[in-house]
């Protein structure tokens, strides 16, 4: 009875699989086109034709600015690195067109009070002012540190700045605590969430370490 019980939850794994990979494809890119505020796409086959027209290339590149795949294929480079292998050597960046102007979607990951966050932060071609960002995580809490999956806290990245000033090469766009912008800081300060300080804090690296490992590539392109 146990082997041929082992052997049904092994076929039904099995032939869940090529669907769950699916599923799960079809999330990540559901968040890519988030951060490029592109949201409520209802079924697959909006997210799917959404995706396919304004996603470009999907390179990988490492922290010196060299290009590793060219991702002419969207879906076969850098889409393909997990979370987990990101690294100076292998960074996923999306190039996408939206409106008529190039928009880079880069990845990134952090740690919160409770679990794994994660996110994606949409740059312009100025390689200067944020598009957009979309924020999740594994386990905040509710009400307070969860927060940072709401539309609302993540379009307070809109507009701001990754650099204090045009020739600084040192990501200067984070979270602070809330209601504690500095003034002149506006441009790359984000309010945090009240009573969330540890996710805010969390939020705040993911950003700033994640866009960092990005500057040689960024510098390369300008």
């Amino acid at each position: 009875m146990v082997v041929i019980v082992a052997f049904l939850l092994a076929f039904v794994s099995s032939a869940l699989k090529p669907t769950q990979e699916q599923n799960v494809a079809l999330d990540k890119k559901k968040q890519i086109l988030a951060a490029l505020n592109i949201r409520n796409l209802d079924n697959a086959d909006s997210i799917e034709a959404r995706y396919n027209a304004v996603v470009q290339a999907d390179r990988v590149v490492s922290a010196d600015g060299t290009v590793v795949k060219e991702g002419a294929g969207k879906v076969n480079d850098g889409f393909c690195v997990a979370n987990k292998d990101i690294s100076a050597d292998c960074l996923p960046v999306y190039v996408c067109e939206v409106d008529g102007e190039t928009k880079y979607v880069v990845p990134m990951t952090g740690r919160g009070l409770w679990g794994g966050l994660w996110g994606y932060m949409a740059v312009n071609a100025d390689l200067q002012t944020i598009y957009g960002a979309y924020f999740s995580h594994e386990s905040e809490t509710a009400g307070l540190g969860a927060l940072i999956a709401e539309e609302s806290f993540q379009q307070m990245f809109c507009g701001k700045h990754l650099f204090a000033d045009t020739d600084s090469t040192q990501v200067a766009l984070t979270v602070v605590k809330n209601g504690k912008v500095e003034p002149g800081k506006e441009n790359w300060q984000v309010d945090g969430i009240t009573g969330a300080t540890l996710t805010s804090v969390g939020v705040a690296n993911m950003v700033t370490q994640g866009l960092q490992q990005y500057m040689g590539y960024f510098k390369s392109v300008k």
